[in-house]
């Protein structure tokens, strides 16, 4: 199989880019959605710039795809960049938005290809805990959640940091994967990568939410 991998430079898109290494598929390309506006319910909008960093050290080719966030136009401008590839696919890290799954498979469909979501309702405490125990230096960039303070920007999780993770998420009642936005993601390095990203950055904090800015 040939295919693309959504990439946004997080945990999720990183574990599918994984899975289909593990697969032994070529990956034709890391296809990354900037968002140019505001907001987006399909898209995660820090730090996605760097996934040209990731395929850099990867030696992928790297696709970005700009669009406001507005729906349907964004599903429009990244079906216009896969149009013509040579892949059978894509790959996404979509963990339990049927929202996100759905739109992806009905442009799929309209593409003639496929689009694989490896992660699909796994247990979101299972999938990071099993990320970070498979060598994933995952950075935490944007928080947003009653429980989650800047002392967390900028921070690779670790086993320990996890486990602080995962009980602030059962007092607060957030989601311990991240999935309902309650914070954002860089991967700096894992298996599915032959280098590591360094970065640095500043930490920006208002009092309820934050993200780091990396330089």
């Amino acid at each position: 199989m040939r295919v693309a991998v959504l990439s946004s430079g997080g945990k999720d898109s990183a574990a599918a880019w994984w899975w289909a290494r593990c697969k032994g598929w070529t990956v034709d390309c890391l296809v990354t959605v900037t968002i140019t506006g505001d907001d987006s319910p399909m898209f995660q909008i820090p730090s996605t710039h760097l996934v040209e960093r990731q395929a850099a050290l990867a030696d992928v080719p790297w696709v970005e795809v700009r669009t406001n966030g507005e729906v349907p136009d964004d599903l429009v401008a990244l079906a216009e960049a896969l149009r013509g590839r040579a892949i059978d696919g894509f790959v996404s890290g979509a963990l339990r938005s049927d929202y996100q799954k759905s739109r992806l498979e009905r442009m799929a469909e309209e593409l003639g290809i496929v689009s694989w979501t490896p992660l699909w309702h796994q247990s979101g405490h299972e999938h990071l805990r099993g990320m970070i125990e498979h060598g994933f230096e995952i950075m935490i960039t944007g928080v947003s959640a009653e429980g989650l303070t800047e002392a967390w920007l900028g921070r690779i999780l670790t086993k320990e940091s996890f486990e602080e993770l995962a009980a602030l998420a059962s007092k607060h009642r957030f989601h311990v994967e991240g999935e309902g936005g309650e914070y954002e993601t860089l991967v700096v390095g894992g298996p599915h990568m032959d280098q590591r990203l360094s970065v640095e950055g500043t930490v920006h904090w208002d009092g309820v939410r934050g993200h780091y800015a990396i330089h």
